[in-house]
């Protein structure tokens, strides 16, 4: 592991099995040889299409899902080596905020107990856990009198930022964010990513962010990685990358970004047909059916990671 590498990914992959009849079994390629590495305080986007494989990868590095090949390092060791014991130590220096707030509290449980519950299995007492549930309160701007209501009370923000507070109540190293604003009303969007920004830089946490919104992305994160059909296509500095997208696939999703300034007019770069079906294996680049700059060889090799300028690295065969 890189000395300096506070989480490392290594050919992670990720095949999920499907039936194809009676003695035959195909699998849908989630997450296939994704690596990249992130340093303690850093934060990195993940973006991409549904169905890229972003959260796949997420689920990956907390082990909600085994892999089927790969590593993840996350301070110094490998998550997939460990025991039930051992995992569940670690996890402590991990958190997740979620898609769809509703779904992920219990309605039956009150606002304190579902904050607190991440910290049952710890040794400390109902008073300490409830102190630590009034700061995680305080933490996303939510009242102390709403420890004891239900979700079915909240807004959605509201319920969102309870979930924020859940995921910070342990006090993690890394937090993961899996597309947190996409099911909220755009009023409140903006609300909860200063929220989330805010917290990252004051509290010293590391940061994957989730999302298939590039302007999004380029506001939390100072690091993104560009994700098509379960592989990277493009790595770098949120600035570097955005100022110079090389992957084709990153130049389209670069274009679709509406600017506010209505002066700086776009071409809007459009990929061909739909993204074939990660079922079956795809020979060559993911993208060359799609891509309007494909050569022969694209569809006969698959292109590694290269990089184009310090820190900025791409899988293409025309870069």
């Amino acid at each position: 592991m890189s000395s300096n590498s506070f989480l490392e990914i290594l050919h992670l992959t990720k095949y999920f099995p499907i039936r194809a009849g009676l003695l035959s079994t195909n699998y849908l390629r989630a997450v296939d040889d994704v690596s990249f590495t992130l340093n303690e305080g850093g934060s990195l986007g993940l973006v991409g299409e549904s169905g890229s494989g972003k959260s796949t990868v997420a689920r990956l590095i907390v082990r909600l899902i085994e892999p089927t090949g790969g590593s993840v390092d996350f301070m110094g060791q490998n998550i997939f080596e460990m025991d039930r014991k051992s995992l569940q130590k670690i996890r402590q220096n991990m958190a997740m905020i979620f898609q769809d707030p509703s779904s992920a509290l219990d309605p039956k449980m009150t606002i304190k107990d579902l904050i607190g519950e991440p910290l049952k299995l710890s040794a400390l007492g109902e008073e300490e856990i409830l102190k630590r549930v009034t700061e995680a309160l305080d933490l996303v701007n939510l009242p102390d009198s709403y420890k004891d209501r239900h979700p079915h009370e909240l807004s959605g923000g509201e319920k969102q930022r309870v979930g924020i507070a859940r995921a910070l109540i342990t006090k993690p190293k890394l937090v993961i964010a899996d597309e947190p604003t996409s099911d909220l009303d755009v009023s409140i969007q903006a609300q909860i990513l200063e929220l989330i920004k805010n917290l990252v830089q004051n509290l010293e946490v590391t940061l994957i962010f989730i999302s298939h919104n590039l302007a999004v992305v380029k506001y939390i994160c100072s690091k993104v990685a560009v994700m098509y059909m379960g592989r990277l296509m493009e790595l770098g500095s949120s600035e570097g990358l955005f100022r110079n997208p090389s992957h084709p696939y990153t130049q389209a999703l670069c274009s679709a970004v509406i600017e506010p300034d209505f002066t700086v007019k776009e071409k809007r770069i459009l990929l061909r047909d739909s993204p074939p079906s990660s079922i079956h294996s795809v020979v060559g680049c993911r993208l060359s059916a799609r891509c309007p700059l494909a050569e022969k060889k694209c569809a006969c090799e698959t292109p590694q990671l290269i990089e184009v300028e310090p820190g900025h690295l791409v899988a293409c065969h025309l870069s």
